[in-house]
């Protein structure tokens, strides 16, 4: 329909954080599905909508496209003040939620590029197991920085209201090494992604989207 957000993506990727902020805010939206990761023809699909091939891509109403995920969450946040979503540009919580939310997307998030698809820098069959291992050490290590350094200010990382930041910190941390890897590097997180995962009004949204599956923790 005419107005609504348009969101090229995936269930259980990048999207669905954007998804669910989209769905927290009340916007009408449709998803095409767009899995990248699969083969060379779904990135070559994606190709004429966002030349890196990747999901999430955001159109607006307007008609501009968003790519990013981390700038398309800070986007929503903003453009709905009222949503209480992200911190006001004049808050004192400003620079942690920035900095939080593009440390997610820089650090950990850009590995999965090459998590989703070893053989993209693998030189050969031995060199991909020893990708994959150093890939999971250091999204362990980044784990580990933000949850030494970010001390929640409430049942949520900001407070106790949820924003697009631990939307954010719930969706990727459910990625390899998944969820236990995650508690165990970041275990003062541990009760914020397990909020975001039990908010009531995102129940049916994570069961089509994202579900908790046997044994989805890791």
């Amino acid at each position: 329909m005419a107005g609504d957000y348009l969101v090229y993506g995936a269930a259980g990727s990048g999207s669905v954080s954007v998804e669910a902020a989209l769905a927290l805010l009340g916007e009408p939206y449709r998803v095409e599905e767009r899995i990248t990761w699969k083969d060379d023809a779904e990135r070559a699909a994606m190709a004429g909508i966002n030349p890196m091939r990747q999901v999430p891509a955001l159109v607006l109403p307007s008609g501009e496209l968003m790519t990013e995920s981390a700038a398309i969450l800070i986007w929503l946040a903003d453009s709905h003040p009222g949503s209480g979503l992200a911190p006001a540009w004049d808050s004192p919580l400003r620079p942690r939620f920035l900095r939080w939310m593009n440390f997610i997307s820089a650090q950990v998030y850009a590995l999965f590029w090459v998590r989703d698809d070893i053989t993209r820098l693998a030189a050969d069959k031995g060199h991909e197991q020893v990708l994959r291992e150093r890939t999971a050490a250091r999204i362990a290590a980044c784990w580990t920085i933000m949850g030494e350094q970010v001390q929640p200010a409430g049942r949520f990382l900001l407070g106790d209201e949820i924003s697009v930041l631990d939307l954010y910190l719930a969706v990727v941390s459910r990625w390899g090494p998944r969820r236990k890897g995650f508690y165990a590097a970041a275990p003062g997180l541990s009760g914020v992604v397990r909020a975001v995962d039990a908010d009531p009004r995102l129940a049916a949204f994570w069961a089509a989207r994202f579900p908790f599956a046997d044994g989805w923790e890791g």
